[in-house]
């Protein structure tokens, strides 16, 4: 007894399997977790030096070089590129995409070792290595505190109150702030009375350090107990200072700290990263998830806890929600819902206008039963509904109804031939269940490119091949046997009417079915001309596609937008802050804008998978800008890009949106390699122009940014000596004269403020007067000029950054298209890329490709890797099916044909051709093999009765209907993605080639299978 025939026989069976897939698939779509976008692993982490006072060369050579070779020995990596500013490293190492992301923990172990290993080259004054291995972390509930009256450190205590409390939420994992800036106390002395009471850095130090120093006084035995000693002495709080005694011993005059200087506790004046929210100085809270949970179901737990603490709030701080992402997964998976639901009502619509009442139900209850079975599946192996799970759900539709159709099509076949509805049941069971599991499997291994490939895309993308692996098995399945149980009950009780034998023997008596014969004859007279034809055809496709606008990803929906400004190098983080907040006041008062938050030094929490935020830059800020319809984000771009042109044209800015999937920091990058930074400039100067002059481009800038100037006192070791001054002293008086020198800790609770010593603003803001500083003589013990010991001040320029790529220096220049010309990466890269190439490099210079032509690339070498293998499996398993070549070579003949649609598609609608389009190409290669096979085994079925001709029309008529319907119900069900940015490539590609290429599979098939079997051949007329 076969497995159709054991359910038919058993109705519990059939039943108990309708009641799991039906109420275990709505328990898993109320259940299962809910992301916008898939997770993928950054496998990224960043290793941070500081080196105060060392310029970027003595940086790159002196702590980034060491850096480097320890960990390009790690074998796990990608590559590593490298930022050597003043006084800072910051090397970023990239895991090679084959590692797992449950090794990276063991990677990032073996990372910190080998730091750990290089710092023992390091010369003195280098502050010990910082390695961040959570550089992935995304904050999915990120939002801005500010109030007008309120101080940063009030904020900050506020925030930390909010910390403490969000963190107990139940799925939270971590809660970061940022904005925060570090408290100091501050000693300001004038520079005379320095001198006047001969009071050096040093004493002042040592004064400080000794009275607040934590200390083991040890402990007394009194009796049986021992007693701890605590002497006082330390610091209770900021007036105690004021009492420090700093006269030096056995002075017959007590000098207090108060009498000589002025005591305060602020923020410092130059922090590493400042925020503003809607114009307003700001901090800002990021939240994020314990990987999988359901997002959702978090984000209101958030919301409950964030309710219950507003009564705390004090009253003048507000607190504003930049990205809520439990509810853009809300909005995201509830758009694809409707999609999906328009998708399956178009392809049970089209089911039940074409197959009829009975059978458009049998199917639809049967796509119902597959659609609730692979959400189940999808929930027990931890398959989060979100962009491309839906998306794959949408495209498995139609696929997941055509074993069905067969089934269904071939008992009604068989009934109108007159045989028992049993028997019918049987023989199309037995008929098509092989070639049906070889076709399923070969639809399905047209995605496994994308299911095993390592790279960040291929990961972003697997869900796809994993929920298309579970639904198109699951629908074969279903189609042996609940499928022909459902046919039973349909059609247990409808009358076959009772027709004349010659009809009986012919149920094609359609005269869609006879123009369709007469059409193919036709063809199969002339088989050389059809063949002709569709070659030209296809050469014209080939040629035509040449015109088609390429992309990598296209830009997010969700209605954000971001503006980078870049002032140039050198400039103040505070004055880069107020030119940031002026911009950003101007756009909160645009129409449409719900929020905005602006960093500055850095960039931003990642609050979604695919920001890639700034390192530390004095002169960079960015403007997050949320709005309240995506539709208004090019109007305001436009209108801030005129704004920041006309009054701020020192700032180069760049506008750009949130983009799908893995991207860069810029759409098209020119990497310049070489050693020489004034070669690396000028091959890059000649590469600006290139780009400026095709007009296309949104401003050019490169990642060294302009030289800047620096100030170089001129010291005199032979007057040095003489006078008791050297190097150390003339730069430890110039740093406190400027910037304030530390001398001691302040602690504060859990708080460790630094004690800066430094002159009063009149003097310290006096540049005029630089030699007139007073610098300690050790010899003479007292202060005497600075012009005393330096002859001169000049004023030079030097590369402030220098990037390194795997070891190299290398100048990335950088670029995105102008976004009001409409066109893509793809489109301009296609016209300079040519002349970049073209440029004459002195040897020892190249220049590489990155932004998205390397990340596309990357992401085709991937999906290619694994693409031969998946290819050559679908064609062994087509030879095997019929143990012949030359079918096999037949049916994979018709793959090329759907490029002539698809060209045919995208020039139609203008739509880019992108990375999703690709594997669109991919599974459109598994459904037109799919059709042929079931072809092929048609007319290997009736060539056993039949001679060739006769076979090939008949098989191919009883075809037709399955075959269009399938097609039909594809395109149609695939017409809601059209509207969708990130699947409208891949919906184009399935629409328009599946649609031309099943009809000119149904003509050319037979052709080319005619021209393979040469014997025994009749036309017949």
């Amino acid at each position: 007894m076969g497995i159709n025939e054991s359910f038919i026989s058993n109705p519990t069976r059939v039943w108990l399997v309708i009641l799991l897939l039906g109420v275990g698939g709505l328990i898993a779509l109320f259940n299962i977790g809910r992301l916008e976008d898939p997770a993928f692993t950054i496998k990224t982490a960043v290793v941070s030096v500081q080196y105060p006072g060392a310029s970027s060369q003595q940086v790159e050579e002196e702590v980034t070089l060491p850096l480097e070779n320890a960990l390009q020995r790690l074998p796990y990596v990608d590559n590593i590129t490298s930022i050597s500013a003043v006084g800072l490293s910051q090397i970023t190492v990239n895991i090679d995409a084959r590692y797992h992301s449950s090794e990276l923990p063991q990677i990032w172990d073996e990372l910190r070792r080998r730091v750990n290993d290089a710092t023992l080259q390091f010369p003195p004054g280098v502050s010990p290595p910082f390695v961040n291995d959570d550089f992935g972390d995304v904050y999915g509930y990120f939002f801005s505190i500010y109030g007008d009256s309120f101080t940063n450190p009030e904020l900050r205590a506020y925030a930390e109150q909010l910390r403490r409390q969000l963190v107990l939420v139940p799925g939270v994992g971590k809660v970061a702030i940022g904005g925060v800036i570090p408290e100091q106390v501050y000693i300001e002395i004038s520079r005379a009375k320095m001198a006047a009471y001969g009071v050096t850095l040093a004493r002042l130090a040592d004064v400080l350090n000794r009275q607040n120093m934590v200390s083991d006084a040890g402990s007394m035995t009194v009796g049986s107990e021992s007693i701890r000693l605590h002497p006082t002495g330390g610091f209770q709080n900021i007036d105690e200072l004021n009492n420090v005694l700093i006269s030096p011993a056995g002075s017959t005059h007590s000098i207090y700290l108060r009498d000589i200087a002025t005591v305060s506790q602020g923020v410092t004046d130059h922090p590493g990263n400042i925020y503003h929210a809607n114009g307003r100085n700001a901090l800002t809270i990021g939240v994020s998830y314990i990987p999988g949970v359901n997002v959702m179901n978090i984000g209101h737990a958030i919301e409950a806890r964030m309710n219950q603490l507003s009564a705390d709030k004090p009253a003048g701080i507000e607190l504003k929600v930049f990205y809520d992402q439990a509810a853009e997964v809300k909005k995201s998976v509830d758009g694809f819902i409707i999609n999906f639901l328009m998708a399956l009502a178009i392809v049970v619509g089209v089911l039940l206008i074409f197959m009829g009442l009975r059978s458009g139900i049998i199917i639809a209850v049967s796509l119902a039963l597959n659609v609730l079975g692979t959400l189940l599946i999808m929930y027990l192996f931890g398959i989060e509904l979100q962009r491309i799970s839906l998306g794959a759900l949408i495209i498995a539709l139609s696929m997941l109804v055509d074993n069905a159709i067969v089934v269904v099509e071939g008992v009604l076949i068989s009934r109108q031939q007159g045989n028992p509805l049993m028997s019918a049941i049987s023989r199309i069971i037995k008929r098509s269940a092989l070639p049906l599991l070889g076709a399923t499997v070969i639809a399905i291994l047209a995605f496994a490119p994308i299911g095993l490939s390592q790279d960040s895309t291929g990961e972003y993308c697997k869900s796809l091949f994993q929920v298309l692996l579970i639904s198109l098995m699951l629908s074969w399945v279903t189609a042996l046997t609940l499928t022909p149980v459902l046919v039973k009950w349909a059609f247990a009780n409808m009358p076959v009417p009772e027709k004349k034998p010659d009809e009986q023997a012919d149920p094609y008596s359609g005269w869609i079915f006879r123009v369709y014969r007469r059409l193919l004859s036709a063809l199969l007279v002339r088989q050389t001309v059809t063949l002709v034809t569709l070659a030209a055809l296809l050469a014209a496709s080939v040629w035509g596609f040449g015109f088609v606008r390429q992309n990598f990803f296209p830009s997010s929906n969700t209605p954000i937008f971001f503006v980078d400004l870049w002032l140039p190098y050198g400039t103040d983080i505070n004055y880069t802050a107020r030119v940031a907040r002026e911009i950003e006041q101007n756009i909160s008062k645009q129409e449409g804008v719900e929020n905005t938050v602006t960093t500055v030094g850095q960039g931003g929490m990642r609050f979604i998978l695919t920001y890639n935020g700034q390192r530390q830059y004095s002169n960079y800020a960015q403007i997050m800008v949320r709005m309240d319809d995506q539709r208004k984000i090019a109007g305001l771009v436009r209108h801030t890009e005129q704004d920041i042109q006309k009054n701020y044209p020192e700032v180069n800015a760049r506008l750009k949106r949130i983009m799908f999937g893995p991207s860069g920091d810029s759409a098209i990058e020119v990497r310049i390699k070489g050693s020489d930074p004034d070669t690396l400039r000028s091959i890059a100067s000649r590469v600006d122009k290139i780009i400026l002059d095709d007009g296309a481009a949104d401003g050019v800038r490169n990642d060294w940014q302009d030289r800047s100037k620096m100030v170089r006192p001129v010291f005199s070791p032979y007057l040095g000596r003489e006078l008791g001054v050297d190097k150390g002293e003339v730069d430890s008086a110039l740093q406190m004269n400027f910037s304030g020198s530390t001398v001691g800790i302040y602690r504060d609770g859990s708080t460790l403020m630094p004690i800066v010593l430094r002159p009063p603003a009149a003097e310290r803001l006096d540049v005029d007067h630089m030699a007139n500083i007073m610098v300690w003589s050790q010899t003479r013990q007292q202060f005497i000029p600075l012009s005393n010991v330096v002859s001169d001040f000049k004023v030079e320029w030097e590369d402030p950054l220098i990037m390194r790529r795997d070891r190299i220096r290398m100048l990335t220049v950088q670029t995105d298209p102008d976004a009001a010309t409409g066109e893509t990466s793809g489109d301009m890269l296609a016209r300079i890329k040519p002349q970049v190439e073209a440029l004459t490099l002195p040897h020892g210079y190249s220049i590489e490709w990155g932004g998205d032509a390397e990340n596309s690339a990357e992401a085709q070498e991937g999906l290619f890797t694994t693409l031969p293998i998946g290819f050559l499996m679908m064609f062994i398993i087509t030879v095997l099916m019929f143990s012949s070549v030359k079918n096999a070579i037949a049916i994979w003949l018709t793959v090329p044909l759907a490029l002539i649609g698809v060209t045919f598609g995208f020039l139609l609608t203008g739509i880019p051709f992108g990375f999703m389009a690709l594997i669109g190409l991919l599974s459109l290669s598994g459904m037109l093999i799919r059709n042929g096979i079931v072809l092929v085994e048609e007319i290997g079925q009736q060539k056993k009765e039949k001679n060739q001709t006769e076979a090939i029309i008949y098989a191919a008529t009883s075809r037709l209907r399955p075959i269009l319907l399938t097609a039909f119900t594809t395109v149609l069900g695939l017409a809601p993605l059209l509207l969708d940015v990130f699947f409208q490539s891949m919906a184009v590609v399935i629409m328009f080639g599946l649609g031309f290429a099943t009809v000119l599979t149904l003509l050319v098939l037979p052709v080319i299978y005619n021209c393979f079997h040469r014997e025994g051949q009749r036309i017949q007329q």
